[in-house]
């Protein structure tokens, strides 16, 4: 890759691998819209994150903040799916920033990406295993098995389709995706019908309900709700023409997020009224929903709900466990972790070796929580804000990756749009973002100030590891260093 050369001296990289080394698969822009939109679990966001925007942020202006956050990826979008054209990478954060800003910041960032996904998939298994116990005893009143035994049922599952074929995958994601947004859509057609609990208004879209309560929490919960997008990039060995699905794939999923979360935080506040739905939400942000729910759209879609939010979950965790898995892979192919996890399965393939140990570390990385007794709600609030914050920061750092490398490899199709402008107005977006996160970060993990500590430290040593790690390699190591970000 001449454009990491370039950044980090004359030491050019090592050739690509062989074809026949390489992920394989047959993914069109639907199938990969939906697997990268399972990550987002669209249903369980409506029901648990949207009320948090609105109770916690600025309140019935909420709208506006998920409008203004998808306004903020697309201009990152504008240039991140340029230089993917450019790019034909699979490495995700990894690749992007290794080519912009050079391998020792591209492996921190590599690092991080890995603990962002890691920590987001523990916390949805956790999550997950906690929604199973509650459908099967509370709502089936079926046997009380421990969540944590539900966590070994889902893990099973998911570590099955992570080492077939990614198509398999996606047919499955693209199934349970349809039915939540289908269910989604339904309780907003009933709300808007009924004309909500005292009318229709536009009251949301007011300077004054805009920039009510605190924009910024808003802005940051917001952005948070995008985490995956560019997820595109990492399936562009599995997609059957990549230069174009690619970027299609990414602009689809910034436009049906934005458009899904900003309608239904306006049907809620509809469906509950201006006057109440803040205090309610922040009270008790997902029965705020449900209670709407049966009462515009019946005590049978209330039971849909219930089932179809496991379903959500489970889709969030198998998005989540493929996209760990090639990063994991990435970083084999190019020599950082141990080479076989960079092995492509002969019939399927797919980074098989990669997806079983991500499954291991995924069970190793619950053990302790189990045997301490964790709260799986709390733990996966922790681990949710974790990854919300380390996203936001892995978006500023490829923000800024992205127009350094447009600009120096004069890359065809970059103008002074996709190449400067719209990136220079998400980095400022981003930024103004990071720093709310640092300074909320309390509210994202919804922890103490000695749990922020040390939520901070994991995330910046993670960091530093990497870049320690590829300044090591630079000086004792210097042909695995070259093969940072090779691809």
């Amino acid at each position: 890759m001449s454009s990491v050369s370039a950044a980090n001296g004359p030491t050019a990289p090592p050739a690509a691998p062989p074809p026949e080394s390489k992920l394989r698969g047959n993914l069109g822009t639907a199938h990969l819209l939906f697997m990268v939109l399972a990550f987002n679990a669209p249903l369980a966001v409506v029901v648990g994150f949207v009320p948090v925007v609105i109770g916690y942020g600025n309140g019935i202006g909420a709208p506006v903040a998920f409008v203004a956050a998808g306004v903020i990826v697309a201009l990152f979008a504008a240039g991140f799916t340029t230089m993917a054209r450019h790019l034909p990478n699979p490495g995700g954060f990894y690749a992007y920033i290794t080519a912009g800003l050079g391998r020792v910041v591209g492996l921190g960032s590599s690092f991080l990406a890995l603990l962002c996904y890691y920590f987001m998939t523990i916390g949805s298994y956790a999550y997950g295993g906690l929604v199973l116990e509650s459908l099967v005893h509370d709502t089936y009143h079926g046997p009380d098995i421990k969540w944590w035994i539900w966590v070994l049922v889902l893990q099973a599952v998911i570590g099955t389709l992570g080492y077939f074929k990614l198509d398999l995958s996606a047919r499955i994601l693209s199934v349970l995706l349809v039915c939540e947004v289908v269910i989604v859509l339904v309780y907003d057609a009933c709300v808007v019908a009924q004309g909500g609990s005292a009318g229709l208004g536009v009251s949301s879209f007011t300077p004054h309900s805009i920039f009510s309560g605190s924009i910024g929490i808003a802005l940051l919960y917001s952005i948070t709700c995008f985490g995956g997008f560019e997820a595109t990039t990492i399936f562009r060995d599995e997609v059957r023409n990549p230069d174009r699905i690619v970027p299609r794939a990414t602009y689809l999923v910034v436009g049906v997020v934005t458009f899904m979360y900003a309608l239904g935080s306006w049907v809620l506040i509809q469906a509950v009224g201006t006057a109440k739905v803040v205090a309610a939400s922040a009270a008790d942000p997902t029965g705020t929903f449900m209670a709407s729910l049966e009462t515009y759209s019946g005590r049978v879609a209330v039971d849909l709900v219930t089932v179809l939010l496991n379903t959500s979950i489970f889709a969030a965790i198998l998005s989540s466990h493929n996209i760990t898995t090639r990063y994991l892979y990435n970083l084999s192919a190019d020599g950082i972790v141990h080479k076989s996890l960079g092995t492509v399965h002969g019939k399927h393939g797919s980074p098989h070796r990669a997806s079983l140990t991500a499954s291991a570390a995924a069970f190793l990385g619950m053990v302790p929580f189990v045997v301490l007794g964790a709260n799986p709600s709390q733990l996966y609030a922790v681990l949710v804000g974790i990854f919300g914050y380390a996203l936001i920061l892995l978006l500023l750092i490829t923000g800024v990756a992205v127009p350094v490398y447009l600009r120096r490899n004069r890359v065809a199709g970059a103008n002074s749009w996709n190449s400067l402008i719209a990136p220079v107005l998400a980095i400022a977006g981003l930024a103004v973002s990071v720093v709310l996160a640092t300074q909320n970060f309390h509210l994202l993990i919804n922890g103490s100030q000695s749990l922020t500590n040390s939520m901070f430290a994991v995330v910046y040593g993670t960091f530093v590891v990497g870049v320690v790690m590829a300044l090591v390699y630079r000086r004792t190591r210097p042909a695995v260093y070259a093969r940072i970000g090779r691809q």
